[in-house]
């Protein structure tokens, strides 16, 4: 597209070039007269000489101005050309991006300005330029007069290329406009509002404002603000907040968000949390996800948000993060899954009574590999995906629908997590903890050797799958001795 445009801007001049020449070197030598030698001056009379010369002098000043012309456009073709060498490639090679309109259309200007000077002078010596430039400066000011703005606006933008206090794809704010800086001619800076309007602001207006600049090459800042009631600990609060964002899309890893107190109100305490931004130009859908990852992060951890009211008002205790119940729906779930196979439906309903319930946005990771843990797992609703490292980058190794489970070597052996499990849409889960499960071991011991028999065979299964699997005595041996150990039965 820019060999197209380039050759597009060389046709023309080059079409010039060539029928001035075509005229100066094919055309014109018809028309030139015969030098005369002495006789035939002395031939002819003196008013017939003259009218020979001035034939002769005009088919030189013809043939002159046809030259001067054929390389003006021989010029500016290749002024076009070199401005194309040294902005479009030389300058994007160095910077890496596109040289301002401006510094282009100046140099293009002076360049042809100075290959017309010095074609002039070359085919018309005898031109007084210097005359002709001081007879031409009383001109000059009575269109600088008449241009006041123009050339206002043109020296404020050669002021703004000097000082380089922004570049173009910089998010800028002007007086009561804010976007991103598209272009900056000799005449305007055109920006490009967060709902995509256009605003050309004049070079003038531009010099003479406050300009707030966040370069895109930078990390940039932002401030959410959120609040939680009074009873809420503020370090569980900052904890959990400061997981929750970390982990938010466009957000640097480099540097770790800060969440602080910002004030006491009267409803509730006041907080902020800070981060920085990877592309600055998408902070309002980024601000967007803070807060809601902030509102799933309460929502699992049990916390509230303050209302703006003194209204004394009783509440029930919100399920996420609490026991769920034995509602009969989680009742069924557990019953679905196999490793609970060996437990009595009165022991089903006592575990049921003591997990609790999980809600994860969309992209949130629900255990992280290598952490450890000391609970599992259950697809309540929803879909997740376990992931594993693959050079760096996640790779997704299994998908799990609702009723399936992970998480249970955590919860029987404190294993550390050997992967990565993400909800993949909006995901509800049911954790098992570790004191759960010693509950029913403290009632019924002899339960451990049932799971563990249970366990080993779903993994024996699972490995003959890929591999050759060790014995299933074997492996349900040394199950059992670590649940033993890990609950204290021994």
């Amino acid at each position: 597209m820019a060999l197209q445009k380039l050759q597009t801007q060389l046709i023309l001049p080059l079409l010039a070039a060539a029928l001035f020449a075509l005229l100066a070197f094919i055309v014109a030598p018809n028309f030139e007269p015969l030098a005369l030698d002495d006789a035939q001056r002395q031939a002819l009379s003196a008013d017939q000489v003259a009218q020979y010369q001035i034939m002769a002098d005009s088919y030189s000043l013809i043939r002159r101005i046809l030259l001067s012309a054929m390389w003006l456009c021989l010029a500016f073709a290749f002024v076009r050309l070199l401005s194309r060498f040294i902005f479009n490639f030389l300058f994007r090679l160095r910077k890496g991006r596109e040289a301002p309109t401006l510094v282009r259309d100046i140099f293009s200007l002076a360049a042809n300005i100075l290959f017309a000077v010095l074609i002039l002078k070359t085919y018309f010596p005898e031109m007084p330029l210097g005359a002709l430039l001081s007879g031409s400066a009383l001109l000059g000011v009575i269109i600088g007069l008449a241009l006041q703005d123009t050339l206002g606006n043109l020296f404020a933008g050669v002021s703004l290329h000097a000082d380089k206090p922004f570049d173009v794809g910089d998010v800028i704010s002007i007086g009561k406009w804010t976007g991103v800086v598209e272009s900056v001619t000799w005449r305007a800076v055109k920006i490009r509002t967060f709902t995509n309007h256009v605003v050309l602001a004049s070079n003038s207006s531009v010099a003479k404002e406050l300009i707030e600049v966040c370069p895109r090459d930078n990390l940039n800042a932002r401030l959410v603000f959120f609040n939680t009631v009074y009873s809420a600990s503020p370090a569980k609060v900052i904890h959990v907040v400061r997981e929750a964002v970390r982990e938010t899309e466009n957000i640097s890893r480099q540097i770790t968000p800060i969440v602080r107190i910002r004030d006491l109100g009267a409803s509730g305490v006041d907080y902020e949390v800070k981060y920085w931004l990877e592309d600055y130009a998408r902070y309002n859908d980024t601000d967007a996800l803070v807060r809601q990852r902030i509102w799933y992060a309460y929502r699992r951890a049990g916390l509230s948000f303050a209302y703006p009211t003194q209204t004394l008002y009783l509440e029930r205790p919100a399920r996420d993060g609490r026991p769920a119940g034995s509602s009969s729906a989680v009742m069924e779930r557990l019953s679905a899954v196999d490793i609970f196979a060996p437990l009595s439906p009165e022991e089903l309903e006592r575990l049921a009574g003591k997990i609790a319930r999980h809600v994860y946005a969309p992209g949130e990771a629900i255990i992280r590999a290598g952490e450890q843990g000391s609970s599992m797992f259950v697809v309540h609703e929803g879909v997740v995906e376990v992931q594993i490292a693959d050079n760096g980058r996640p790779r997704t190794v299994a998908t799990l629908q609702e009723g399936d489970f992970f998480g249970e070597m955590a919860l029987f052996t404190g294993e550390p997590r050997t992967a990565n499990v993400v909800a993949a849409e909006e995901t509800e889960v049911l954790e098992i903890s570790h004191a759960a499960m010693k509950h029913l071991f403290d009632n019924d011991p002899e339960l451990a050797e049932s799971l563990s028999h249970t366990i080993a065979e779903r993994r024996f299964n699972l490995a003959a799958q890929t591999s050759v699997a060790q014995s299933d005595e074997g492996e349900s041996d040394g199950l059992l001795t670590s649940i033993k150990r890990f609950f204290g039965l021994d």
